[in-house]
């Protein structure tokens, strides 16, 4: 058990009724293999006071105090960083996540979105750039200087993989393009990190951007999302070596709005709208993943069905067993 060092011992404890040891949650990860890893994306939500941290934690603690205890749930071996993607932060940043949780921890880390975004949105936050076009959009000096640079060094061996999340949006070039301009970004980018690449203009996903993953040694990361294929239909398009590692990222269900599931499902303490065909495409995804040897990090939304941590022991449970069957 992890104890912090100014007396908030309370928080470090398990959850009531749940003691160390004890808990299904540790027989169910006992049963999966190392290389099969689940996390959700960031750890901060009020709502799992009671599930993964114990009753009468402190809402105002769980940003800068609920790691350590998110890190030491048995189901959870890695965590998705969303605020990467708002800002590129300096490597004390990574360095201070890094020492809050175990060895064999690891973080999916955001790109920031300046990497991944053609043209500025028109949203107030982008001030005096809102519509402008972005030049900084697959410059790969910055990114080596800004993103990867502080990510390395603040994370060391826990730095799982780096994700350049393209959002939906307008491109000025064809798909062909895309893959093309995408494939110089990744080859000019520093050797030796995992890279995975996400997207959510279905029209980008085309033989020549998985052609391009795997000519820079990059990874796809499958992601139900609401208007990309199933995952276990993007596997199938992508080359094996560009999903080698197996990345996953459950979002929504098909045809579903983030922000309308997002409302829908808070405050993200329970099971909702549980969507057994997504779970049941990730499962065969990472289940065939495990059985030709292939590792796997599988990352969970809030929105996909309502409560990540009660996703996760559904998902983890399906796969169990299926590897046992």
């Amino acid at each position: 058990m992890r104890h912090s060092v100014d007396g908030q011992g309370a928080l470090f404890d398990p959850p009531s009724g749940e003691s160390e040891g004890a808990s299904p949650h540790s027989e169910l990860a006992a049963r999966l293999p190392t290389t099969i890893r689940f996390g959700t994306m960031s750890w901060t939500f009020p709502g799992w006071i009671g599930k993964i941290y114990p009753e009468g934690t402190a809402k105002t603690r769980l940003a800068d105090r609920g790691l350590p205890v998110y890190a030491a749930h048995p189901l959870f071996r890695a965590v998705e960083v969303d605020r990467t993607y708002y800002e590129a932060p300096a490597a004390d940043f990574f360095r201070g996540l890094a020492a809050q949780v175990p060895d064999d921890f690891q973080f999916l880390v955001k790109a920031h979105e300046e990497c991944v975004v053609f043209r500025f949105p028109t949203h107030a936050r982008y001030g005096k750039r809102r519509g402008e076009a972005n030049g900084r959009f697959l410059d790969a000096a910055y990114a080596a200087d800004a993103v990867v640079a502080p990510y390395l060094e603040g994370l060391g061996a826990k730095a799982g993989a780096l994700l350049f999340q393209f959002p939906p949006q307008p491109l000025d070039a064809p798909p062909e393009a895309f893959a093309e301009r995408l494939h110089d970004f990744l080859r000019r980018l520093p050797r030796g990190p995992a890279y995975a690449v996400e997207l959510r203009n279905v029209e980008l996903f085309t033989p020549a951007y998985g052609a391009a993953l795997l000519d820079a040694g990059a990874l796809h990361c499958h992601n139900a999302w609401s208007f990309m294929p199933p995952v276990v239909q993007q596997a199938k398009a992508i080359p094996p070596g560009a999903r080698r590692p197996l990345i996953v990222r459950w979002l929504l269900r098909p045809g579903d709005n983030y922000e309308a599931a997002g409302e829908r499902c808070k405050p993200f303490d329970r099971l909702r709208e549980e969507d057994p065909a997504g779970r049941a495409g990730i499962a065969t995804l990472v289940a065939k993943a495990h059985a030709h040897g292939v590792p796997a990090l599988v990352m969970v939304n809030n929105t996909a069905e309502g409560c990540a941590p009660e996703s996760i022991a559904l998902l983890a449970q399906e796969i169990a067993d299926r590897i046992a069957g």
